[in-house]
Formats: C-alpha cells, sequence, structure tokens
C-alpha cells in the first residue's frame, strides 16, 4: 500500500496549467490536421477530375448518351417505369395509325387526330381481347387454295420416326425430336439446323436424373414430347426415360432433369404468358413445374388410362385426352375437373379452340368439336382420314370432302381401306385464336377445317398431300404457315409402317387474303 501510494503521480497544480502560453485555435493542430479519410476523398476527387480532363470529345458524348440516361431514371419506380415504356407503347401506335392515315386520305388536323386516336383505342382493344382468347380472328374464310407447286416443302431430315414439334412464338425458330433421342433445333426460313447434345451419366445425375430401375439398362433417349417457353429461353423434352428434361436454347445445353413420374412422359405443354411446365404420363398423371425456380408444385389425378394429350392457353386451365375415353377440364385454383366421355373408342389429341371450346381426335377416325357447357360433343366429323383407294386421287373439288357427302348432322360416310391405324386422327392444330384448324393422320392428307362458333360446326377447307404418319402438327402465330412432323410410323408405336414416307418436318406456306 506504500509502494502504490509513493508511486501515485500528482496531478499538476492549477498554477502551472495558468502559466502554460494559450494557442489560437487556427494554430491548434487538433483543427488544422485533416483526418485520414477526408485526405482520401479529397485525392479521390482530384483523380477523378484529372480523369474527365484526359477524356476525349467523343467519349464525353458517348457518356453523356448512356450515363445521362440511366442517371435521368436512376430514381424511376415501377409505376412510373411502367407509365414511362406503357407511353412509349402508345407514341409508336399513334405514328404508325398516322402514317395509314396518311396513305389513304388527307383530313383536317383535328378530324385526323380523333380519328387516330380512336384508331389506337380500337387496335389495342383488339389486340388484348385476341391475346386473352376473349376475341377470335376469323381468318379461315380467307385461306386461299393452294396451287399444287404450292405443297408441303421438307426443311429437316430425321433418321428415324419424328414424334413431336414445337414453334417458338417469333415464328422464327422451331424443335423437333424422333424416336432415335435426337433433338434439333432449326430456322423456318432458311432451314439452318443445330442439333442438341445429350450429357454424360454424371451429369445426368448432377441435374437431378435417378437411374433406371434396372441397372443393366441406360436411359432412354427416345423422345415423345416437346415444349417450349413463351420467351423462347427453356425447352422441355419428355419421353420414355420417365423424366422431363430442361434445356437452354441459347446455348443448347441441358440444365435440369424432373423426376416423378412412374411412366413414360408422354405430352408437355408450357402456359401461355408464364413458366409453369404442365407434363403428363403413362402412370395416369399431370405434374405441374415451376421452371424458373426448378421445383415441382402439384400433381393431378384423375385419369383411369394413360394420357396422350395435353393443352392449356393462358388461365390456369388443362385440356387432357386418355385412353380412358374421356377428355378433362382441369380448373387448377379451384381443385376441380370436368369430365368429358368421348362416344370413339379412345381419344388420341385434343388442343384448345378457346376457352370454353376445344378440339379432339379419336383413334376411329373422328374429329370432335366439345364445348364447356355440353358433356358431349356438339358436332362429330366421321371418317375425317378415310383412305380412298389411292391417295392421288384425294384431291378437294369444290371444297368437298372427297371421301363421302355431308349429311344433315355433318358426318361424313366412307369406307376405310388398308391398316386401321392409317386413318387414326393423331394430331390436331388450331392457329390461335382463330377458327382455323387442322388435322392430321396416316392417309396421305393434311385437311384445313373452319370451327364455326356461331352455329357449332365444323366446314371443311382444303386438302393438302403428305405422305406418311402425321404425328404432329403446329400452326404459326401469325398463321401464315403450318408446320408437320412426319414420319413412317405413328407416334406411340409401330402399328403400321409406311416405307414411302421420309422422316422430317415439312412446311406448308398458307396465302391468307385480306380483309
Amino acid at each position: 500500500m506504500k509502494n502504490k501510494s509513493s508511486t501515485k503521480k500528482n496531478p499538476p497544480s492549477s498554477k502551472s496549467s495558468r502559466n502554460k502560453p494559450r494557442v489560437p485555435l487556427e494554430q491548434d493542430p487538433f483543427f488544422t490536421r485533416d483526418s485520414k479519410r477526408r485526405r482520401r476523398a479529397d485525392e479521390e476527387i482530384e483523380s477523378n477530375e484529372s480523369d474527365q480532363d484526359g477524356v476525349s470529345p467523343g467519349e464525353e458524348e458517348e457518356e453523356e448518351e448512356h450515363g445521362g440516361g440511366r442517371s435521368e431514371f436512376a430514381a424511376e419506380t415501377a409505376d412510373l417505369e411502367r407509365h414511362r415504356v406503357a407511353k412509349m407503347f402508345l407514341d409508336n401506335f399513334r405514328e404508325q395509325t398516322k402514317r395509314a392515315l396518311e396513305e389513304e386520305d388527307e383530313t383536317d388536323e383535328d378530324e385526323d387526330a380523333n380519328n387516330r386516336d380512336s384508331l389506337v383505342a380500337e387496335m389495342l382493344l383488339k389486340e388484348q381481347l385476341e391475346e386473352s382468347g376473349r376475341a377470335r380472328k376469323l381468318i379461315a374464310s380467307r385461306v386461299q387454295k393452294p396451287d399444287k407447286l404450292d405443297g408441303f416443302q421438307a426443311l429437316v431430315r430425321h433418321r428415324q420416326s419424328v414424334t413431336a414439334v414445337a414453334l417458338a412464338d417469333g415464328d422464327q425458330k422451331g424443335f423437333s425430336a424422333s424416336k432415335d433421342g435426337s433433338i434439333i433445333q432449326w430456322d423456318i426460313h432458311n432451314g439452318k439446323s443445330e442439333k442438341y447434345v445429350w450429357p454424360d451419366r454424371e451429369r445426368m445425375i448432377s441435374h437431378g436424373a435417378k437411374n433406371p430401375q434396372n441397372p443393366l439398362k441406360t436411359w432412354s433417349k427416345h423422345v415423345l414430347a416437346l415444349a417450349i417457353s413463351f420467351d423462347g429461353r427453356y425447352l422441355a423434352t419428355g419421353g420414355l426415360d420417365r423424366h422431363v428434361h430442361l434445356w437452354d436454347t441459347r446455348t443448347r445445353q441441358h440444365i435440369q432433369a424432373f423426376s416423378g413420374h412412374r411412366g413414360p412422359v408422354s405430352c408437355l405443354t408450357f402456359r401461355q404468358g408464364s413458366l409453369e411446365l404442365i407434363s403428363a404420363s403413362f402412370d395416369r398423371t399431370i405434374k405441374l413445374w415451376n421452371v424458373e425456380d426448378r421445383a415441382y408444385m402439384d400433381s393431378l389425378f384423375g385419369h383411369q388410362a394413360e394420357i396422350l394429350s395435353i393443352d392449356c392457353l393462358r388461365k390456369e386451365r388443362l385440356l387432357t385426352v386418355g385412353r380412358d375415353r374421356t377428355m378433362r377440364l382441369w380448373k387448377v385454383p379451384e381443385e376441380s375437373q370436368l369430365v368429358f366421355r368421348a362416344p370413339a373408342t379412345s381419344l388420341e389429341c385434343c388442343c384448345f379452340v378457346s376457352n370454353d371450346e376445344f378440339l379432339s381426335g379419336s383413334d376411329d377416325g373422328s374429329i370432335e368439336l366439345w364445348s364447356m357447357l355440353r358433356k358431349k360433343p356438339t358436332f362429330i366429323v366421321r371418317n375425317a382420314h378415310a383412305t380412298m383407294a389411292p391417295i392421288g386421287d384425294l384431291d378437294a373439288k369444290d371444297n368437298c370432302v372427297p371421301n363421302g357427302h355431308i349429311q344433315e348432322n355433318g358426318n361424313l360416310e366412307g369406307q376405310s381401306y388398308g391398316p386401321a391405324a392409317v386413318s387414326w386422327v393423331s394430331s390436331v392444330a388450331v392457329s390461335r385464336n382463330s377458327d382455323l384448324a387442322a388435322s392430321g393422320a396416316g392417309n396421305g392428307v393434311v385437311r384445313l377445317w373452319a370451327v364455326e362458333s356461331d352455329t357449332k360446326s365444323i366446314k371443311p377447307l382444303h386438302d393438302l398431300p403428305l405422305v406418311g404418319f402425321v404425328n404432329a402438327l403446329a400452326f404459326a402465330k401469325s398463321g401464315r404457315f403450318l408446320v408437320a412432323g412426319v414420319a413412317q410410323e405413328p407416334r406411340l408405336g409401330r402399328w403400321a409402317r409406311n416405307p414411302a414416307s421420309c422422316n422430317g418436318i415439312y412446311v406448308q406456306p398458307l396465302r391468307i387474303s385480306e380483309e
């Protein structure tokens, strides 16, 4: 205690502090010395100023163009951005309508502005109704009869039978697959094609694929279905390996394998305007996937036999057909389904005509038109693809179907020759939001139909000769051409064979007269 008290320093006396000279604030180092952070900021400002002094005039203009635009919209909210984009869209639309009106006639400026605004409003409303499926384009009556020289043109060849075809929304590129596992991406205008390469076993497992149940067998590359997303970024494929495979169309690389089905994946579709993928299988189930998150969403049950075809529009509704002689309309949010009984032995294919009308094809050669208000078909075309003697005599005459006559109830009567599989309606397609439809079989003819919603009927238009089994059909979004996937064998089996056919993709231009 003594040592500690002895070592304790004495506080400075008040007298010594008073005698210490005072330093002015301007000379006090506490106030005059800059901190390290401040000196560093000053150095950065000086370096930036020196860099700007050395920028060339061209670079300054470029920075003003790009950097100025970014700084202008940097503080912009999402609502303001939507408002700005909508205003730009309307301005462009007004410019287009102004040019159209100027080409027609010259009017006063006030009348011209009023007419232009009303025309823009009508066009926007019409486009919105067509995109949502609430309005239908009447183009079937304007489709001109193709000449003999304007037939199907070969675009891409496949080694084995083509099983699926898909078109991107831009009508610029398409995709096709066959029984040998080949997946080809092709350009619709010049036919330039690029092939997708399947990954090896290790990479497939890393992407989520499961090993086959039999360890002695490898993954089957037999593809049965294709689907392309609305933005063209993702391609989905399914087949005998019970997986749904996801591909990146920009790099043509495999990115994901969804497992869960216990049978071959027979059909695929994307919901329009979204990245929601729907798959159906021989295991009688329907599964929903989120492609963006690479996640499984839900499963739907109801079919009592294999599901063969599926379709979907913008609404969360699915349309499926199966070998249990039923067509089912699934309302996903309500978790309910409507069951439609078919008079045929089996429905092979289906597609939406609108949100309330559907089209289907069966293995007895019939094409059925359905309405959501009735559980039975509203109109049936029987023997729609019956083979009558030589295929060369199947040319359309006076817009009448050559294999029979139309009775009052709309049924086509005729006799079928050759294997029964030849007359099966293996594919149907409808031009989006229109009354133009097409059907294909193995009798050597693709037929165009007009779907009349007022009379609830189907009327034949034209016959397009095409040798082979038409396993897939797809209309362009503009309705200007029709793509067909042709094979020597049916899509799901080998019940018949046509050696005169060439496996590949064929394109039929369609001439549509102006309104």
